[in-house]
């Protein structure tokens, strides 16, 4: 084995500590001391196509303390993808390539968004998982068509953070033996020191968990890294953690080794001791043709996909449907042909049928029907399958079944959420993950990067307003649904019964770019009877659900179980002598983004709204405007049956009554 030559890892050094004085911001500290570890792997190991980032079989790279994010910039521009050296001079400037952290879509190359610690493993576990259970699922005797690598870089600061431990140790129990971590152990972060707040004894602890480690390694010495990763791919029933003791700021005379080369950039001055220290001699963003002649891997990748194609092509010779399903869910990413007619099908079947349960039931039917229709879903819950009711007849654990479709994630829903990211970034499958509305705060940072990243995941939340009852305020939502509706990307259901429910997963599944949360009652709901425009409408996120025999004088707006409530108080109303019209709102994202005329149809200007919501007030006036009324929540729960709450807290036909009344007499 040819192993870089120092000159190699030093153009990684140079190019950091350069980009970081230009943008006069940024952290050059662990490129300086990856550089080794980086060179070795990427040259000697990581199996790519600069040519073609989306080649489905390559390794997977994951740097996980993003903070670092010009090692990855520089590694990406050396190798020769399309990140070139203006590129890198604009590191951290508005719309380039290199933003501060490493971004999924913004640079070719980057698998997965990082830079909130910890993150990047977890995306790590999620990938390995998708590699794994591809591999089960498709490979043949003699047709390794799914056999790769994933690769992440952490620090101190990733392994200090609590999603670690929740994936991490998920890692070790499913055995994902191509997952191979190197923490950079430097000792540093950013206020000092890490031995006055970290003193956890690392190895053992990823031993506990029943990861291969491999302690004490020169992060300096090349030989010594090439050797602890042939170990490391040597042994595939294992994660392998690798242990790198490094020098933070390598290669800087004054500052290595010191939080002062952390997040800061080094200054004109040490720059120049840096380029004397490291005997490199050429001007700020030059690097000569032979260190690019030796990084560029071009040519090597094209070899490694052209190898590839050639077994693909063989495998589809001799297992035919198999490629065929391969190309559909790996290469084309699309659902089956006649996916869409299926689904119409089975919501036709549920508005007939019209059963009056939980929405959390209504969801355990979709998913499945929608299971057995695609081999692409992997479902999950964090330790509450009996309660969000995500299991079905055909659903096989992954610890007992290598081809498994679904992954018992424990009690860890912020682990959770960030392997469904790293599952569905990887491709292949489509990854729902379950756990009560209220433990979405466990794993918020989670479920914004997801829709950061525009990843198609799918978050299941049930037990979804004071109606959830006895267990109190501490796990009933109240400000939670407004928080996933306000996020960029992100489409929040809600729906009021089987229809809705069956609605909303289906536009999960067809949402091609961006997460989705879809939120259910553990309460009974009732089903409301439509025609076939009012089953099509609800698509759309909001529609009339039902209408006054005159213009109407008066629109109640309602979602989930309140819908029925909604329902019943129009009734009285319109016995009465009024004009209501009743609006369900399954989802504001999706009403939102229809068209002005279809939505002024639904919610005309000039009418009295009231909405109704078992959650947060403030959100819906943005709908009925200073004018209207929302009968909502504005403080925390109790403990209590769930029926009893709905009513001391005003969630009655009578209430609702009451304020339509008095809003109208204004």
């Amino acid at each position: 084995m040819t192993l870089p030559s120092s000159q190699s890892a030093n153009a990684i050094r140079i190019l950091a500590v350069d980009a970081v004085q230009q943008a006069n911001s940024g952290h050059p500290g662990a490129p300086m001391g990856m550089a080794d570890i980086a060179a070795v792997l990427w040259q000697n190991f990581h199996r790519h196509n600069p040519l073609n980032p989306d080649w489905s079989n390559r390794d997977r790279f994951v740097l996980s303390n993003g903070h670092g994010s010009m090692l990855q910039y520089a590694l990406l521009h050396l190798s020769g993808y399309d990140v070139s050296i203006e590129d890198i001079k604009q590191f951290r400037q508005l719309h380039s390539k290199t933003p501060g952290h490493p971004e999924y879509g913004y640079t070719p190359g980057v698998e997965t968004t990082t830079g909130p610690l910890g993150s990047g493993i977890a995306n790590a576990v999620g990938m390995a998982i998708a590699e794994k259970t591809l591999a089960a699922q498709f490979n043949k005797p003699q047709f390794d068509i799914v056999d790769h690598f994933t690769y992440c870089f952490m620090g101190d600061g990733c392994l200090m953070e609590g999603i670690s431990h929740e994936a991490c140790s998920l890692a070790g129990t499913l055995g994902l033996g191509k997952l191979i971590a190197f923490w950079d152990d430097n000792g540093i972060s950013i206020d000092g020191e890490v031995e006055g707040w970290f003193t956890d004894d690392t190895p053992a602890r990823f031993e506990s968990y029943g990861w291969q480690v491999i302690r004490d390694v020169d992060g300096h010495d090349m030989n010594a890294i090439a050797g602890a990763i042939e170990a490391a791919q040597s042994n595939t029933t294992q994660p392998t953690l690798i242990c790198c003791k490094t020098v933070i700021g390598f290669g800087s005379p004054n500052k290595s080794g010191s939080h002062d080369c952390h997040g800061a950039p080094l200054g004109h001055d040490e720059i120049a001791a840096v380029r004397e220290q490291l005997n490199w001699p050429h001007p700020a963003f030059e690097v000569p043709q032979e260190v690019y002649n030796e990084w560029n891997t071009q040519a090597k990748g094209q070899e490694l996909e052209g190898a590839w194609q050639q077994k693909f092509a063989a495998y589809s010779k001799a297992h035919p449907e198999l490629a065929k399903e391969y190309t559909r869910r790996v290469l084309e990413k699309a659902l089956p042909a006649n996916f869409a007619e299926l689904a119409d099908e089975y919501i036709a079947k549920c508005q007939a049928d019209m059963q009056n349960i939980a929405t959390r039931k209504a969801s355990q039917n979709a998913i499945t029907f929608f299971a057995n229709q695609l081999p692409e879903l992997m479902g999950g819950s964090a330790d509450l399958a009996g309660s969000n009711l995500t299991l079905w007849p055909e659903a096989k654990g992954l610890q007992d079944a290598a081809d498994g479709n679904y992954v018992f994630y424990g009690v860890r829903e912020f682990g959770m959420s960030a392997i469904m990211n790293g599952i569905a970034l990887h491709g292949g499958f489509i990854p729902f993950g379950a756990t009560f509305l209220m433990f979405m705060e466990y794993a918020r940072n989670a479920v914004r990067m997801a829709a950061l990243m525009k990843a198609q995941s799918i978050f299941v939340y049930t037990h979804d307003s004071i109606g959830q009852g006895e267990d109190g305020p501490t796990h009933q939502p109240i400000e939670q649904i407004a928080n996933l509706r306000m996020t960029p990307n992100m489409t929040a259901w809600r729906p009021c019964d089987e229809t809705e429910t069956a609605v909303a997963w289906r536009q999960a599944l067809l949402k091609e770019t961006g997460p989705s949360s879809l939120i259910f009652s553990r309460q009974g709901t009732k089903a409301m009877a439509r025609d076939a425009q009012q089953v099509a409408d609800i698509a759309k996120g909001g529609y009339v659900l039902v209408d006054s025999e005159q213009a109407a004088e008066l629109i109640l707006i309602a979602t989930g179980s309140e819908v029925e409530l909604a329902v019943n108080a129009a009734a009285e109303l319109t016995a009465q002598g009024k004009q209501v019209r009743v609006v369900s709102m399954p989802s504001t994202n999706q009403f939102d983004s229809q068209d002005k005329a279809y939505r002024q149809s639904v919610l005309p200007a000039g009418t009295p709204k009231i909405a109704v919501e078992a959650a947060h007030r403030d959100f819906w006036f943005k709908y009925v405007g200073q004018d209207g009324d929302v009968l909502g929540m504005d403080t925390f729960g109790e403990s209590a049956p769930g029926a009893v709450l709905l009513e001391h807290f005003g969630f009655t036909v009578a209430n609702l009554v009451a304020k339509a009344n008095a809003l109208l007499a204004e």
